[in-house]
């Protein structure tokens, strides 16, 4: 989900505070390899072994230790992700013929993501990054609850994204290792938001847990708290990976082909706040119920379209009832050359889609390679978009004492499905 004029907005000025615990039960080893060597796309096969996960140095921000973790499955699927806005920094996974590529874009240096992944004012692009409290916008920085009008910072005029100027995706988060089973390795992040903290009520402790099976699934599990005994908040979290099946770096998506289950969707005015209805997706370009490359309609001239300058949309997910929070599959793609596939299943109502119209050549990925626009694709599960201020969606309010939970699975595989 896109800024218009860029993609969100961060201030570098917030104290930021940290503390990385290990579990005493589980062996971390720290890698051998340099950073440089931690962040480049790989397309040899790597060897395959036993679950694993590793630890090392990421540099530092705010005076603050960043770090970098790296799980690998017996597979020899590998994914790096850093407690600075627990960001999903790599993901290196094979194709047809068992070449691994990193299929997730990023940028190769701590400072990069610093510096351009959410800079306020101008905005930068999210790569990996935990989205929160509330991601997406929300129209005129404004919500009512608590018999009271919140004012958040305007971070996307007129509007705000991402949880504000200094959302979760900027801060660094303080880590666990989950003892490992024989079927997948683990990391917990942990960060504690206070009451106030860019205009939201309510103390609320986040917990996000990040698990690498033996499957090739990318499992993610969000658990908030509201800690306020008095005080309601409204919570709505996402991870915002950009992805290309080809490889990071590689060029564009717009032949991958994308199947979403989705029969509707909430079309936006032209500050890209949803209007209130849910429209049917059939007979236009928002339509993909069927396997369709994401290039096929993406310049056609609808409306929509040219308001997001591409796909930036939220799609409603097709659930038996408004209550539904079960697993279900949300979205298939695949790439036509490399044959890989990602699965995303959720228990979110939700996926915004986002196929990467604001990048402009001028960042430099893990790779080396400039990205340009419909180079990464996003597929953000989520509640909808400025939810507190429509009756008619799901509610993304948490009273106080209330736990939020959700989960959300990316799956890796080759072929035709």
């Amino acid at each position: 989900m896109q800024n218009v004029s860029s993609h969100g907005i961060r201030a570098r000025s917030a104290l930021v505070r940290a503390a990385v615990l290990l579990g005493s039960t589980v062996l971390v080893a720290v890698t051998a390899i340099g950073l440089s060597g931690a962040t480049a796309s790989a397309a040899k096969k790597p060897k395959k072994g036993p679950l694993s996960i590793t630890k090392q140095p990421f540099g530092t921000t705010d005076g603050q230790q960043v770090d970098l973790y790296t799980l690998t499955n017996s597979h020899g699927m590998e994914v790096k992700i850093m407690t600075y806005g627990g960001i999903i920094q790599s993901v290196k996974t094979p194709d047809k013929r068992h070449r691994f590529a990193n299929v997730t874009l990023g940028f190769p240096t701590l400072q990069n993501y610093v510096d351009l992944n959410s800079p306020f004012p101008q905005g930068g692009p999210y790569f990996g990054a935990i989205i929160g409290r509330y991601a997406n916008r929300i129209a005129n920085g404004q919500f009512a609850l608590n018999g009271t009008t919140y004012q958040l910072p305007i971070n996307n005029p007129p509007n705000s994204l991402h949880g504000g100027i200094n959302g979760f995706d900027n801060k660094v988060w303080s880590a666990t290792v989950v003892p490992p089973t024989s079927s997948n390795v683990a990391l917990e992040l942990h960060y504690t938001s206070p009451d106030g903290e860019e205009g939201y009520p309510a103390t609320l402790s986040v917990d996000v847990t990040y698990r690498l099976t033996n499957d090739n699934e990318i499992r993610i599990d969000y658990h908030a708290t509201n800690e306020s005994a008095t005080l309601a908040t409204i919570v709505n979290l996402t991870n915002h990976a950009y992805w290309n099946l080809a490889g990071e770096g590689t060029g564009t998506i717009l032949d991958h082909n994308l199947r979403l289950n989705a029969d509707h969707y909430t079309p936006v005015n032209s500050t890209l706040i949803p209007t209130g209805a849910i429209d049917p997706v059939a007979g236009t370009p928002m339509d993909f119920t069927t396997s369709t490359p994401i290039g096929a309609r993406i310049r056609d001239n609808f409306s929509q379209l040219l308001i997001g300058h591409g796909y930036d949309h939220n799609f409603v997910l097709n659930r038996p009832s408004p209550t539904d929070t079960s697993l279900i599959l949300a979205a298939h793609v695949q790439e036509p050359t490399s044959h890989r596939v990602l699965d995303i299943y959720t228990t979110e109502p939700g996926i915004q889609f986002y196929s990467g119209n604001f990048l402009d050549g001028s960042l430099v990925g893990t790779g080396g390679h400039t990205y340009r626009q419909s180079d990464g694709f996003a597929l953000e599960t989520q509640h909808y978009p400025d939810s507190p201020n429509h009756a008619n969606f799901p509610s993304t309010v948490l009273q106080p004492g209330q736990d939020f939970n959700s989960e959300t699975i990316y799956q890796f595989s080759t072929g035709p499905k």
